[in-house]
């Protein structure tokens, strides 16, 4: 597998643009579905407190024999928990459940717009980061109005927006606010939660690079510029998902790919979650 390029963020922190997802990854079979991610050469593992998986991935992080200054460590702060005490306390357990010292990437997980308190939990976690418990405070599923809050309260950017991104659903604006306010733009659920993987326009490209569908996907990722983070518990699709870097998409493909987009989320809408 090529080396995975890296992305620097507003805050210094250097990441690899793919990164291994580990949703639904728990207990044994998750700890080494993990290991397998982290031995085929993804350095970034994207957990989070709702996952309940922040203890599968401290094993697997001491199972993989890579150092661990070399690993990008990733969970999130659930919504239930954002005045500022419950994010402290809850940070700090998500650190003792995972066994480690330090988050690399801390994440907001959904702003809970109707509750008000993402503000408040974006400075605990900057203090926190201030502590040493966290190398990079970031959110997921903000929105322009909800990244303009937190700047104007705080003084600063998150690092990362972690967002449903896809053809899909490209999200071309909110990739444009990201570029202006220096936000790296994440994606989740990249491949459409898998349904885009027979859509005839990306089977078309595939067949005609040769590649599979999920590497045009991921490969559309790179080409935007974004942190892309597939799921897989194969070792096999794991390697193929990373596998993206001997070849380009054209001009034309890349243009096939961004006439997809019409808005259609295949999870929530931030102003809806309440978790």
């Amino acid at each position: 597998m090529s080396e995975i390029p890296a992305y620097t963020l507003n805050d210094g922190l250097d990441v690899p643009a793919i990164a291994l997802g580990t949703y639904n990854l728990r207990g044994a079979s998750g700890v080494s579905s993990m290991v397998s991610g982290i031995e085929a050469g993804y350095r970034m593992l994207d957990s989070a407190f709702n996952y309940e998986n922040e203890g599968a991935l401290g094993a697997a992080v001491r199972r993989c024999g890579i150092p661990r200054e070399e690993l990008r460590l990733v969970s999130k702060l659930p919504g239930r928990h954002q005045r500022y005490d419950e994010a402290v306390y809850t940070l700090e357990e998500s650190l003792m459940r995972a066994g480690l010292d330090y988050w690399d990437m801390y994440l907001i997980h959904w702003p809970n717009p109707k509750h008000g308190l993402y503000v408040e939990a974006f400075q605990a976690l900057l203090d926190a980061r201030d502590r040493g418990l966290i190398r990079s405070v970031g959110v997921c599923n903000f929105l322009p109005e909800h990244l303009e809050r937190v700047h104007a309260e705080t003084g600063e950017y998150p690092s990362v927006n972690q967002i449903e991104l896809h053809p899909w659903l490209a999200q071309s604006e909110l990739r444009s606010t990201h570029a202006q306010m220096g936000i790296a733009t994440e994606s989740w659920s990249p491949l459409g939660r898998g349904r885009l993987l027979t859509d005839p326009v990306v089977v078309r490209i595939a067949e005609a690079v040769g590649v599979s569908p999920a590497q045009v996907i991921i490969r559309w990722h790179l080409q935007n510029g974004l942190v892309v983070i597939p799921k897989s518990t194969h070792r096999e699709r794991m390697i193929a998902n990373a596998d993206v870097i001997g070849f380009t998409l054209d001009d034309a493909h890349m243009a096939a790919l961004d006439a997809l987009d019409q808005g259609v989320r295949t999870g929530s809408h931030p102003d809806q979650v309440q978790v």
